[in-house]
């Protein structure tokens, strides 16, 4: 675990989600403008020095958290769910909202025991078992849309948020299996060791989510 500072680093995601949060961050009271700067700087000190932000791949996220190499994070619940981080979640901060859904080829017949590609092979098994439906799942990181047209699966199981590339792909959402958004997280021995710095800065994340 990373020796203490007088600063709270908050881990980031990389890009949409780090541009939806600066609106509330500065209802907070936090400066974003070291977060929308336009550089490759992956840790930037806020204006007053109160905040440290580490910019990282949204998958990265919690683990800094739960390593203890950052005080907070912003993560979204698909990764949580799938990778079981014990990570305290205290805020659901209403950004990056989505559903996790199951989809495929239209009028297509699923097989008895229906190949899955997903990036989310854990979650997708969990879901079928829950329906007493065995899968074969396969791994895949990016592209997930295009594994039903040219045969690698017969289903994916994929992030969706307004289902356009789903539509351009010629896939239909067949079943929702859970929303998605991103929640703060806290490594849960930090946030008691550091209670009197972090809780009034969620007092106020808060009260900025009440005003938006």
């Amino acid at each position: 675990m990373a020796p203490a500072s007088s600063s709270i680093t908050i881990a980031v995601p990389k890009g949409r989600v780090t541009r939806a949060l600066a609106p509330l961050f500065e209802r907070a009271g936090i400066d974003p403008n070291a977060l929308l700067a336009d550089d490759r700087r992956l840790i930037r000190e806020s204006s007053d020095g109160q905040f440290r932000f580490m910019l990282l791949k949204p998958d990265d996220v919690p683990t800094y958290v739960e390593y203890g190499t950052a005080d907070l994070g912003v993560s979204g619940r698909d990764v949580l769910r799938e990778r079981r981080y014990d990570l305290y979640q205290p805020l659901d901060l209403g950004v990056g909202r989505c559903r996790m859904v199951v989809a495929g080829l239209p009028n297509r017949p699923v097989p008895a025991v229906p190949r899955v590609a997903t990036k989310f092979p854990r979650t997708a098994t969990e879901h079928f078992a829950s329906l007493g439906i065995q899968v074969e799942v396969i791994y895949v990181q990016g592209s997930v849309e295009l594994a039903p047209i040219v045969g690698l699966a017969d289903l994916i199981v994929d992030l969706v948020e307004s289902g356009a590339t789903l539509r351009d792909n010629g896939l239909v959402e067949l079943e929702k299996i859970a929303d998605v958004s991103s929640v703060l997280v806290a490594n849960p021995s930090l946030y008691k060791l550091r209670y009197a710095q972090i809780e009034p800065l969620l007092v106020r994340l808060r009260s900025a989510l009440a005003t938006k």
